[in-house]
């Protein structure tokens, strides 16, 4: 099997909207507002400065997808991506569907001077992408996040 990536289009909206209703489900329990989960999705097709959804295809059907969004660093002179929204369909985990999304990130970053670096946080109970990220080289050495979010 081998995963395609490609950006994402508007017609791929419904599929995103279900990948990230079962990411939430899946990660935090929780379920998203139908209405403020596709307005949000849509945002990013009006407006790519807020960031850019890619999508792995196997044989024609979506296999999973992330999103990259950006970082300006003063350190670096440059921009940083962001890997979040990170969600890999049942059938298709554990067969190289996330090593090829973050693959075609990274050869991105690698062609492009003004940008230096891939980042992404993950839930301190997700053992198992943890593991996946760090095979590909990544590390959680450095930082740790914190948040405060409104409502």
């Amino acid at each position: 099997m081998t995963a395609i990536v490609r950006a994402a289009y508007l017609s791929d909206l419904d599929i995103l909207a279900r990948f990230q209703q079962n990411m939430a489900s899946e990660t935090e329990g929780i379920t998203l507002d139908p209405q403020v989960l596709q307005a949000g999705l849509a945002q990013l097709f009006h407006d790519p400065t807020k960031g850019k959804y890619y999508v792995a295809e196997i044989n024609g059907t979506l296999a999973g997808c992330l999103m990259t969004t950006y970082e300006w660093s003063d350190w670096r002179n440059g921009t940083v991506i962001w890997i979040q929204s990170v969600y890999i369909d049942r059938p298709y985990r554990g067969k190289g569907v996330y090593r090829a999304l973050y693959d075609h990130i990274q050869k991105r970053v690698l062609s492009d001077p003004a940008l230096r670096g891939i980042r992404l946080y993950v839930d301190k109970t997700n053992e198992g992408a943890q593991k996946v990220y760090e095979a590909l080289g990544m590390n959680g050495e450095h930082y740790q996040m914190y948040e405060w979010m409104k409502g």
